[in-house]
């Protein structure tokens, strides 16, 4: 695995495959920043569910100001704090061992903003549904934030979810990404 654009293009990762770690493909992480594009640059980045952290690195890569990493599996947090090192990201970036749930609580309780939020949960779980609905609770996107998902093809969400509204769905395969927008109350009416 590797970064495929910006400053670091062609930087090869740290091994990961001993971790049981499901990184999101790169034809489909390629895919995602192609539809982001310049709003990256600049962008403070959350990583829900981490897991190499290949996301939130390709985000630092391509002009972020700052990324978020969080995970509960120790193996996962020892390679993603590897690939900064490895990178020279370590001063961009944060890293917080945690399940996401109680990571999303504790970054609201400290009045953490982002920009853009990637969650790449394990499949069938029901995990990125309890993310949003918490995501809800404790809201962490600025107004006009993207967050963006990704799910099995089988599976279902909301395309209306409180203040977060569907923009895009995508499908790659066996992946769909979502691209939901933040909107405030006023915004939303």
């Amino acid at each position: 695995m590797r970064i495929i654009g910006g400053e670091k293009r062609g930087h090869r990762l740290v091994e990961w495959h001993a971790t049981g770690i499901r990184p999101l493909q790169d034809k489909v992480r390629a895919a995602l920043f192609d539809i982001l594009g310049e709003l990256v640059v600049g962008a403070d980045f959350l990583d829900l569910f981490a897991g190499t952290g290949a996301v939130g690195l390709e985000a630092l890569s391509r002009g972020a100001r700052h990324a978020t990493f969080v995970d509960s599996s120790g193996k996962a947090i020892r390679v993603i704090r590897a690939n900064l090192k490895k990178l020279r990201y370590e001063d961009r970036a944060e890293v917080i061992k945690s399940d996401a749930l109680e990571a999303i609580k504790g970054l609201h309780r400290k009045r953490k903003r982002f920009d853009l939020i990637f969650m790449g949960a394990p499949y069938s779980q029901g995990l990125t549904q309890e993310a949003l609905k918490q995501l809800i609770l404790c809201p962490l996107l600025r107004d006009g934030g993207l967050l963006i998902t990704e799910i099995h093809k089988s599976e279902e969400l909301r395309p209306r979810c409180g203040p977060l509204r569907l923009l895009q769905d995508r499908g790659y395969g066996d992946s769909r990404l979502l691209f939901f927008e933040f909107a405030s109350e006023e915004k939303s009416t």
